[in-house]
């Protein structure tokens, strides 16, 4: 299970996001891109102290200044059950993907 799809799994669910200065952000996951960077909807920020708190409807989270985030137990399950999906699917995932072995007949040779 990799980081970024364990985050792509919690779209939807509560976060709390952690950055490098200290500052907290409690609000509900409404997307994320590959380099982490976050968008949260219903948010409530808390200042490093911990004695000032905003309440925001939405805001973008740049992912280089993230220290740590929280998730849900449910963004786990998630997860496993989309990874589950994927492994069903009946046909392995290795090179060529069904096209077949070798160079073929009269590829771009005459006479041969």
């Amino acid at each position: 299970m990799l980081p970024l799809s364990l985050l792509k799994a919690s779209t939807t669910l509560p976060l709390l996001v952690e950055l490098k200065s200290g500052t907290t952000y409690n609000g509900r996951l409404v997307s994320c891109d590959t380099y982490m960077n976050i968008n949260l909807r219903d948010v409530v920020c808390t200042s490093k102290d911990g004695d000032q708190f905003w309440k925001l409807n939405e805001c973008y989270i740049r992912g280089s200044s993230v220290k740590y985030l929280r998730l849900p137990e449910e963004a786990v399950d998630r997860v496993q059950e989309e990874e589950k999906k994927w492994q069903g699917g009946g046909r392995g995932r290795g090179r060529g993907a069904g096209r077949g072995r070798g160079r073929g007949r009269g590829r771009g040779r005459s006479g041969g």
